[in-house]
């Protein structure tokens, strides 16, 4: 049984990066580390093996292990959601019910993708999904796996065991017509982190996103400044928040939140390939001075991997 109810899947929940070594194998080690800095600067929620972890560059065991890991050095401190989607209905089955017996308080699943699935399989795939195990289901509405219409999010959310959306879009006005006409209960979390602000403004419950990993801080106060109605902070939070971010996103992001976390004590590792690494002294120390200077530009303040560089 998940030790954590469905109301408490709210705040900010960092989508975990997955650690490797230097020779790109899983590193344990550097995980735990990760998941207990993460603990301590007081996030929510961990959303693990999705996207920013690189699920997709991972064998079907080695996700399996990933969420055994998080699983077990969470030891129930926080809620975890684990990321089960794949491209078939039989690989997701599998992991769900692998995560449901590592003791996870959560699934999510992109919907299948590849092949331009039907509304009606995409709605075969999550009721199968959901299905397998006791777990409550948080779909997931990405531009990468194809976007959902409310039409299809509404028929999503009748299934039981869905119940809520990971909502990775623009269109935050639908965030509002869900929490309205699907249900206040219906979870939404918004998962484009440069519009944090705007997310919780329409509603959202929570923020599931890559650059919480590498600056909590910032979102844990835009999101308390949101509930406070301090919308001024709130947009100053955004504005530095963006800054980085923009910044990370003309490189390569994955690499650059694992070096700002290894800033920080939390050795986040490398990549997975084709990924990019900022593998060389020279390389990172040129980031450093690239982020020093950005930090200087724009006056950027309560940054806390800026303030150790």
């Amino acid at each position: 049984m998940p030790r954590f109810d469905l109301k408490q899947f709210a705040g900010v929940v960092p989508a975990l990066i997955t650690p490797f070594d230097e020779t790109e194998r899983f590193d344990e080690a550097r995980l735990r580390s990760c998941i207990n800095f993460l603990i301590a600067r007081n996030i929510d929620g961990l959303y693990t093996t999705g996207s920013t972890g690189e699920a997709f560059l991972m064998s079907h065991e080695e996700r399996k292990r990933v969420v055994e890991v998080v699983a077990d050095e969470v030891a129930g401190r926080i809620p975890v959601i684990a990321h089960v989607g794949a491209i078939g209905t039989h690989l997701s089955v599998d992991l769900a019910e692998h995560a449901q017996g590592c003791g996870v308080d959560g699934l999510s699943a992109v919907p299948p993708f590849y092949w331009k699935f039907t509304p009606d399989q995409v709605f075969d795939y999550y009721n199968d999904l959901t299905g397998a195990t006791d777990l409550p289901m948080i779909v997931y509405n990405l531009p990468l796996a194809g976007l959902l219409g409310f039409d299809q999010i509404e028929r999503l959310a009748g299934i039981s065991g869905v119940k809520g959306i990971k909502y990775t879009a623009p269109t935050h006005a639908e965030i509002m017509r869900i929490k309205h006409e699907i249900g206040a209960d219906f979870l939404v979390f918004s998962g484009a982190d440069e519009m944090a602000m705007s997310g919780l403004g329409f509603g959202a419950d929570g923020l599931i996103g890559s650059f919480y990993n590498m600056m909590p801080e910032v979102f844990i106060a835009l999101n308390r400044a949101m509930a406070e109605g301090d919308l001024k902070t709130a947009r100053r939070l955004q504005e530095t928040a963006n800054t980085i971010i923009f910044f990370a996103l003309a490189r390569s992001p994955t690499a650059v939140i694992k070096r700002a976390m290894a800033w920080q004590g939390a050795d986040a590792g490398y990549c997975r390939k084709p990924f990019e690494n900022f593998f060389g002294a020279a390389e990172e120390e040129k980031l450093k001075a690239d982020f020093r200077q950005l930090k200087k530009d724009k006056n950027l303040k309560g940054v806390a991997f800026l303030d150790l560089i």
